[in-house]
C-alpha cells in the first residue's frame, strides 16, 4: 500500500455492508414473518447493547458469543424458545447474511479505483467475518477487493470504544494519523467514535432521515459526508479530499 497516495476506506461489515435485518427470513420458518421481524430487530437491539456493556464494565466476550446470548435474550422477551440445533443453524446463517441493493456497485467502484484502499472493519471475530467473505454468496465473489480484515479482539474492546479506532489506524499504517482514515458505517455511534479520535466519516443514512444523533455537539458529532448508501461512497470521498 502506498499510504502517501491511497485513499483508506475502512467499512463496517453488520448494518453497513450485510443487512442482519435478513436473518428475519430464517426466523420466520419458525415464528412467522410478522413475528421473526420483531425477534429479529430486537436480537439486533441487544447485540449492540451487550457490546456497550461490556465495555462499561471493562469486560470482554467474543462476538459470537455476544450475538448467541443476545439471541436468546431476544426469544426470551418474546416468550418462545428454540432448541440448540435452530440456534446454531441461525448463528450459521450470520456468515451468509445479505447484502444492501446499494452494496453491489461498490465493487465496480472499488474495482476501478486502484488508489482505494478498502478494508472490512468490524466488531466481529476474525472467524465470523471470514467466513462471511468465504462463505456469502454476495460477498464472496468480491472479497478480493478488501485488502485487510481488522477485527476488535485483539483489543478486546467494541466500538464505539478509543482503543478500536486507534488499533484500525495502526493496522492501515496510520497509526497517529487518523485523518487519513475513513470509516464508512451505517451505524450512529460507530461514526462518532471515528470523530472523536480524529478520523473522517462516512455515514450511511439509507433511510434518508438525516443526522439525529445529539451526543456531541458541533462538527465532531457529526459525519464529515454524508450518503445515501454506499454506491455513492467513493465518488462522494473523492469528491472530499480532492477539494481538500
Amino acid at each position: 500500500m502506498d499510504a502517501s497516495t491511497d485513499i483508506i476506506l475502512a467499512f463496517d461489515a453488520y448494518g453497513t455492508l450485510l443487512s442482519t435485518e435478513s436473518i428475519a427470513k430464517r426466523l420466520a420458518s419458525h415464528f412467522g414473518s410478522d413475528k421473526a421481524a420483531t425477534i429479529a430487530q430486537t436480537w439486533r437491539k441487544y447485540q449492540l447493547e451487550y457490546t456497550w456493556r461490556l465495555n462499561s464494565m471493562n469486560k470482554y466476550e467474543p462476538f459470537s458469543s455476544v450475538t448467541r446470548n443476545s439471541l436468546q435474550h431476544a426469544l426470551a422477551e418474546a416468550s418462545v424458545s428454540l432448541d440448540s440445533k435452530a440456534i446454531d443453524s441461525l448463528m450459521n446463517a450470520y456468515n451468509t447474511l445479505s447484502l444492501f441493493p446499494d452494496v453491489p456497485p461498490l465493487f465496480s467502484h472499488l474495482e476501478s479505483n486502484p488508489a482505494i484502499h478498502a478494508v472490512v472493519f468490524s466488531n466481529g471475530t476474525n472467524d465470523m467475518i471470514s467466513a462471511s467473505l468465504s462463505q456469502s454468496p454476495d460477498l464472496s465473489p468480491h472479497a478480493h477487493l478488501f485488502k485487510d480484515v481488522v477485527v476488535v479482539e485483539p483489543v478486546q474492546k467494541f466500538k464505539p470504544c478509543p482503543e478500536v479506532y486507534q488499533h484500525l489506524c495502526k493496522k492501515v499504517g496510520k497509526e497517529g494519523i487518523p485523518a487519513d482514515v475513513w470509516l464508512i458505517s451505517g451505524n450512529p455511534f460507530d461514526v462518532v467514535g471515528a470523530n472523536a479520535i480524529g478520523m473522517r466519516s462516512c455515514w450511511v443514512d439509507r433511510s434518508g432521515a438525516g443526522w439525529q444523533d445529539g451526543l456531541v455537539e458541533g462538527e465532531k458529532g457529526r459525519p464529515t459526508v454524508t450518503v445515501k448508501g454506499l454506491d455513492e461512497v467513493v465518488g462522494t470521498v473523492q469528491d472530499f479530499v480532492n477539494k481538500r
